[in-house]
């Protein structure tokens, strides 16, 4: 097997830290040599894994840029979010694959390896309030499950329940499930003390990604 050349995206310092120490155990076949945060893709890559974590999803406008880039070789969504419109429109938008973050490791490896070689593009896995995932977040050591703390996250960076609904598709009685989960994870009682937890705890972004001038 090849060995690829792979550049991960997301705006949470840790969740990029948690990728790239899951595929170091893969270095024989992948090479992480970009870890972006808030600039566009500056090196030649063979993939560039968009990671959704409190991220707009696949089918905005930071996947489609990245998807312009020629930098930026094959991009990859990679959610929870396996609706099937959503996944259609992913790639329409640009990306050449799609993958759900409940797939292992090893699989995980296998479908970035078989995306490039344009063997398949979607690769399922658990989706909806699975809690196993690879990789860190924020809140893993207060007990957040992947799913609590994204919806962590998205409170803390100013979004209203329903916005969160639609971003990461989930009902809004869902969401507020969760929400009321983090509540008791975290010890707090309402939203804005939610809030003032979140940024003192790593939930605000590391960084606000900046569209390129047009």
């Amino acid at each position: 097997m090849d060995s690829l050349r792979i550049a991960l995206v997301d705006d949470y310092e840790i969740v990029l830290r948690g990728l790239e120490t899951m595929l170091q155990s893969y270095g024989d076949t992948l090479e992480v040599v970009e870890l972006d945060l808030n600039s566009t893709v500056a090196r030649r890559v063979d993939l560039t894994l968009y990671d959704t974590f409190a991220a707009t999803p696949g089918d905005r406008e930071d996947v489609h840029d990245l998807a312009a880039n020629p930098l930026s070789g094959k991009v990859v969504v990679y959610s929870w979010d396996l609706d099937e419109t959503r996944v259609r429109a992913a790639l329409a938008n640009g990306a050449s694959g799609y993958l759900s973050k409940g797939l292992p490791a090893a699989q995980l490896v296998s479908a970035l390896h078989d995306i490039h070689h344009g063997v398949a593009q979607v690769f399922y896995g658990p989706g909806g309030n699975a809690k196993t995932s690879i990789g860190d977040w924020p809140g893993r050591e207060e007990g957040l499950t992947q799913r609590e703390a994204e919806v962590l996250a998205l409170i803390t960076q100013g979004l209203s329940n329903t916005e969160i609904a639609e971003r990461v598709r989930l009902s809004v009685n869902t969401v507020k499930t969760l929400i009321r989960s983090c509540y008791r994870r975290i010890n707090v009682a309402n939203r804005a003390n939610a809030i003032i937890w979140g940024v003192d705890h790593g939930f605000f972004p590391d960084h606000k990604r900046i569209p390129p001038l047009r």
